[in-house]
Order: C-alpha cells, then sequence, then structure tokens
C-alpha cells in the first residue's frame, strides 16, 4: 500500500488554501497552474523512488520452544537488494498470546546490504503460534510518500508449559529443603525390601543387616541399606473442559492443572515410578501409557503445550472408560478437576466411586476465587444493618455454593476415594505431599 506522507499533504493544504486568493486575483491562475504542476512533478519523481516488493526481504531467527512466561529473543533481518537505502520503521507479528517489549523499530538499511533488529518476546499462553509476516514501513527518498509492505516471513513457535516450579523443586531437593516449599516429609510405614547402599555401622544397627563379606574386605563392619519397592503407577486425569476455563492472574485453572501435575510427575519419576497422563474435554484428546524414566516428562510436556480449556461439557464416562481399557494394573489416579453444579458433580462421583478397589483414586478439586473471595468481605462480629446489602447477599450466595462443595468432598470421600481441595496457585505443595504420604503408609 502507497500513502502520501505527513510533508506531502501539508504542502497540499497549503496550496489549498493559496488558492483561495483567486477570488481575490482571478488573473494570477497561471502561477497556481504552474505550482501545482511542479509540486505534482516533484511527488510523481519522488514516487519513483519508493522500494518494490522484489526489492526487499525479511529472515526471522528464533528458537522454535519457548516456554511460557519467561523472555524469548527474537532476530530480525531485513534485506535491501536495491541500490538506494532506505529509512523505515519495522514490526513483526505478534499474535494473541504473545507479546513484545516494543511494537516498532526504526530501522535504516543501506544500498544492498542487511539490517538487524533485535527484541525479546514474553509468551502469556501455552500453545502452537504461526509467526506469518513482518511489516515494513519506508520513506521515499523526499519523505513525500511512504509505502507498506507485508513480506512473507513464516515460523512456527512452540510455548510449553511453565518449568519454575520443577527447577525450584528439584533445587530445593537437592539442598534438602523441600519443607521450604510447603511439601511435609512423611514417616514411611513398614519395612524396606530392596538394597539401596553399603555403609558403616552404628549402634542402633541390627545384626542381621552386616555384611560380612563387605566387612572383610574393609576390615570394618558394614551394613546393607535398603528402600522400598518403587514400582508403582501414577495416572493424572486432567480435565479440560468449561469447569477449567475461569483465570486466576491471567492464567486458566488448566495451567495451574498442568503446572502442579507436571512437577508432580518430576518428583514421581525422581522415585523410580511410572507416570501416564489422560486429558479429556467432551472427548479424549490426549493419552500417554504410563511409563517411568526422564523422557517421559518431555513427553508430558510436549502433549499437553498446545491443550486449551474448552467451553465444553467434560465426557466423564469417555475418559474412565479408556482409563479402563488401557490401564488394568492398580494405579494412582490423580484426577484434577472443578465442580459448578450438581449434575456434573453427580456424574464425576459416580465414576470416581468405581475406581475404588482397582485402583486408588485421588480426586483433586480447584477452588474458583470467585467463589471463596465474597467470604473475605464480611465481618460476621459486625452489625448486618451497617454492611452492605449486596456484599451480604454476594457472601451468601458464596456460602451457600461452598457447603454444597464440601457435601461433594464428603460424598467422595466416604465412597472411598481420597479428596484435595486447594487454590490453583496453591496446589503443588499439597499434591505432593498427599503423594510422599500415600507411598509412605502403602496404600498402594
Amino acid at each position: 500500500m502507497i500513502a502520501p506522507a505527513r510533508p506531502l499533504c501539508v504542502i497540499m493544504g497549503g496550496v489549498a488554501v493559496l488558492t483561495l486568493a483567486l477570488y481575490a486575483f482571478p488573473s494570477g491562475w497561471p502561477i497556481f497552474v504552474m505550482l501545482n504542476l511542479s509540486i505534482a512533478t516533484l511527488a510523481a519523481w519522488d514516487l519513483l523512488t519508493l522500494p518494490t516488493r522484489r526489492e526487499l526481504s525479511a529472515r526471522r531467527t528464533l528458537g522454535h520452544v519457548a516456554t511460557r512466561g519467561e523472555t524469548h529473543p527474537i532476530f530480525l533481518t531485513i534485506e535491501n537488494r536495491s541500490r538506494r537505502p532506505f529509512v523505515g520503521l519495522v514490526r513483526d507479528d505478534q499474535p494473541p498470546g504473545l507479546t513484545g517489549d516494543q511494537n516498532e523499530f526504526p530501522i535504516q538499511i543501506p544500498s544492498q546490504s542487511r539490517a538487524a533488529v533485535h527484541y525479546t518476546l514474553i509468551p502469556r499462553h501455552r500453545g502452537r503460534f504461526e509467526l506469518v509476516h513482518v511489516s515494513l514501513k519506508t520513506d521515499s527518498r523526499w519523505m513525500l510518500w511512504q509505502r507498506y509492505f507485508r513480506l512473507p516471513c513464516r515460523d512456527a513457535l512452540r510455548v510449553y508449559p511453565a518449568l519454575k516450579q520443577i527447577r525450584r523443586y528439584a533445587m530445593y531437593a537437592r539442598l534438602n529443603r523441600t519443607s521450604m516449599l510447603g511439601v511435609r516429609r512423611q514417616r514411611r510405614i513398614g519395612t524396606d525390601n530392596e538394597f539401596e547402599r553399603l555403609r558403616d555401622y552404628t549402634p542402633d544397627d541390627q545384626f542381621r543387616v552386616i555384611d560380612w563379606r563387605a566387612t572383610g574386605r574393609r576390615l570394618k563392619l558394614t551394613v546393607r541399606d535398603f528402600q522400598m519397592n518403587q514400582s508403582q503407577r501414577v495416572v493424572f486425569m486432567i480435565d479440560c473442559g468449561r469447569m477449567m476455563v475461569n483465570q486466576f492472574d491471567g492464567q486458566s485453572l488448566l495451567d495451574a492443572a498442568f503446572d502442579a501435575a507436571l512437577t508432580l510427575g518430576y518428583v514421581t519419576l525422581a522415585q523410580n515410578d511410572q507416570v501416564g497422563l489422560l486429558c479429556f474435554s467432551d472427548r479424549v484428546l490426549r493419552w500417554l501409557p504410563p511409563q517411568s524414566g526422564r523422557r517421559q516428562l518431555n513427553r508430558m510436556v510436549h502433549a499437553v503445550h498446545d491443550i486449551a480449556p474448552a467451553l465444553v461439557e467434560s465426557r466423564f464416562d469417555e475418559a474412565f472408560l479408556h482409563l479402563h481399557r488401557n490401564c488394568r494394573k492398580r494405579t494412582l489416579v490423580v484426577l484434577i478437576t472443578n465442580v459448578i453444579d450438581d449434575q456434573n458433580a453427580r456424574r464425576m462421583k459416580a465414576h470416581v466411586a468405581t475406581l475404588v478397589g482397582r485402583h486408588l483414586p485421588l480426586t483433586v478439586l480447584l477452588r474458583d476465587h470467585e467463589l471463596f473471595d465474597p467470604l473475605q468481605g464480611v465481618d460476621p462480629e459486625a452489625d448486618t444493618i451497617k454492611q452492605d446489602k449486596g456484599v451480604l447477599y454476594r457472601a451468601a450466595a458464596a456460602a451457600d455454593i461452598l457447603c454444597w462443595r464440601r457435601q461433594v468432598l464428603s460424598d467422595l470421600q466416604r465412597s472411598g476415594a481420597l479428596t484435595l481441595d486447594c487454590f490453583p496457585e496453591g496446589l503443588t505443595a499439597p499434591l505432593i505431599t498427599e503423594y510422599m504420604r500415600i507411598k509412605g503408609r502403602h496404600l498402594l
């Protein structure tokens, strides 16, 4: 697209104003004709100095994998194949969900040369994003015209979930300070049965754990340390339907569920357990069979990076049927969802109850701040007449919903399922603590 620049518009506006003088001096029309012809000739000549599409090209250099909430560097290179230098502005394509530290960048492109632009991008949402073009605005030699280009430059960027929680847990685990994250240690019940290491004898050790062969080699009393058998299974069932659409601090409940599941998956794999994943809404979206090893965590991260919550009714029947067909051994099934109405809660409770006995279900309900926050603004000891009626009505409605929610949790516990009720931002630590408690008490 070609458009006149501001200097040309100012010149033409000034000439139009001067043309009004012909009403007073009609004989001066040749002067105005020559003036207009001169301006038109100058503008036409300057128009020819604009670059063409074939003389410009763009190239984008970036890493094709980014992490949600972390800066991602991008380099733009504009090539000028003409014999004239150009001055203008360049803007990169930014789909919704990606924000840059700057929108437009001034650029000077020498003749038959290249110019580079560097900026950082911050992904706000998970998913796969297409960067299709680079927008460029160039000026003519005398700044009378502007031309807008949309140079094709297609790249794909995959935004993965935020892995800060995994890095923090790994760091505190190395320092033996996981309690700083809110994770409580659980005392294990029972005896150990799997060899772990050799160590020096202490007066509290039993004689039956002394390794006499190692003692003979070292000429020092040596005992065997044992650990519990770790070959157990954990499967995450994550609801991706309408109940996980609500947001807090710019992210959805589904983002919090994925972050907590990936962190617990890291912990579970570190315990040599097997981890699986099942994401569902009105159909089964992703299914990863339980496996062990570090690569399984990478598979989980890749599997959930492009899943977004949808405004559809979740099909618990299809999800649990798929789990029944593909997971035969006893498994800790961690269902992360939310309850909003009776119909949804009734279906969820009916299918969770069928798992009891065959598997060990752990139902995690995410609290919604829109329901819990109205109760924070009510003072039960204050005079109700002096308080805002609207605040009281909202608090009463929220209290009624929360009482119903507590009844849903009680019904799940009576059916034999384990439950957790947490705010999304504080889900990770209680979930890891509950997993450690299950391992320590041999509930699997």
